[in-house]
């Protein structure tokens, strides 16, 4: 699987019905973002209850403001339509699979 881009009414979706989601927030030119997104490709393949998406910020500034984000990559994790985690330091693949399982077990 490969994350699905999302638009802000994907998003305003998941908050509304009150969903369960895991949304990348990046740049195209991050170097940093494009490990991140590695690393979030394989925790996608390993929790595959939970719906994966990516926004690039550059179309959807309103994004960082609503959810205060200050740095890319940024990982949100949306429970119950609430989001209750904000990452930035991604660390590694077993750090995020056991964070975002965690959160979600």
């Amino acid at each position: 699987m490969v994350m699905k881009e999302w638009s802000k009414n994907d998003i305003t979706k998941v908050i509304e019905n009150s969903g369960n989601s895991v949304i990348y927030f990046y740049t195209p030119l991050c170097g940093t973002c494009a490990v991140a997104s590695k690393m979030l490709n394989v925790v996608e393949r390993l929790i595959t209850a939970i719906s994966f998406a990516k926004v690039d910020l550059n179309y959807m500034p309103e994004m960082a403001e609503q959810f205060s984000i200050e740095s890319v990559p940024c990982l949100i994790i949306i429970k119950e339509g609430k989001p209750i985690e904000k990452v930035y330091a991604f660390q590694s693949v077993p750090y995020l699979y056991e964070l975002i399982n965690g959160i979600y077990d």
